[in-house]
């Protein structure tokens, strides 16, 4: 038998809006904030898309074009995550462990997607990736093309989502110990076992929390891939980009649609590499 305290009974009879008195004011303000700049946009979103017929959404989501967007889009933005995963924890590897000349520059450079405009950001590898490019003139005489295909669009991702990853993994390296490599050293360990067993293992959740946000960067990215790609259908468009189409041809039904996959899509994919870090952190901790 349950004992109910009069205490108990006295808070279960409080009316909801004093009970909301109480609540600090620190969550006060991050529930409005969060309610004005994230809940409703979103829910006004959903609610554009169910003016939708159901037979309708369904046709517009799973049309051939949006399918092949759909395809560039969220491929391009795993690989190019996947790649600055590696790359990226490198270059954080290299800036923590060594020092050299111009370090505090090229650490700096990192930092340059964030600040530069995506337009300027897709003009700037067009013109070194084309045929006549710095970069794309090496290329051309050995039958690759990058500017104005998908291999444009992947590199125009790698771009803007480096420095998540970087940045990311950067301070989580500056506080590891070194004593704990210097101990597996004096045990027997290999550099390469040092690094697969006891430097990665604890670094992993923090290396895939860096792939997830490079990857939601790449996915939402229009500035730069719509300059350095064709924007041909079936062939390097975007998701992003046929959404701005949708628009520009008074289709806003249509383009909340798409949106609303592209959204969900992306949520799922983000709660799968959620899931991979807690599993990560559980198996660290045993």
């Amino acid at each position: 038998m349950t004992t109910i305290y009069p205490s108990m009974e006295v808070e279960r009879k409080t009316p909801f809006w004093k009970k909301l008195g109480r609540v600090p004011w620190t969550w006060r303000i991050t529930i409005g904030y969060l309610t004005v700049m994230l809940f409703i946009p979103i829910a006004a979103m959903f609610l554009k898309a169910s003016t939708e017929p159901p037979a309708r959404f369904w046709a517009i989501a799973t049309s051939d074009i949006a399918l092949a967007t759909y395809n560039v889009t969220f491929v391009t933005a795993i690989f190019a995550a996947l790649l600055n995963g590696v790359f990226g924890t490198l270059i954080a590897w290299v800036l923590v462990r060594y020092d050299f000349p111009f370090k505090r520059l090229i650490d700096a450079t990192v930092d340059l997607p964030f600040a530069l405009p995506t337009s300027v950001a897709g003009l700037t590898l067009a013109t070194v990736y084309s045929d006549k490019g710095w970069i794309g003139s090496l290329l051309a005489p050995l039958g690759i093309k990058v500017a104005f295909t998908r291999t444009g669009v992947a590199v125009a991702m790698i771009f803007i989502s480096l420095p998540f990853i970087v940045r990311t993994v950067q301070p989580v390296l500056q506080e590891m110990e070194h004593e704990i490599e210097e101990a597996a050293w004096c045990l027997g360990a290999s550099q390469w076992q040092t690094f697969w067993k006891v430097i990665l293992p604890p670094l992993f959740p923090t290396i895939l929390t860096g792939v997830a946000l490079g990857f939601s960067r790449a996915v939402g990215e229009y500035g730069s891939t719509v300059i350095i790609s064709s924007n041909t259908p079936y062939q390097d468009l975007i998701a992003p980009v046929l959404i701005f189409q949708r628009l520009e041809q008074y289709d806003y039904s249509g383009a909340t649609v798409i949106g609303i996959v592209l959204l969900s899509i992306s949520l799922v994919l983000l709660l799968a590499i959620n899931f991979l870090q807690a599993w990560a952190r559980r198996y660290d901790s045993r």
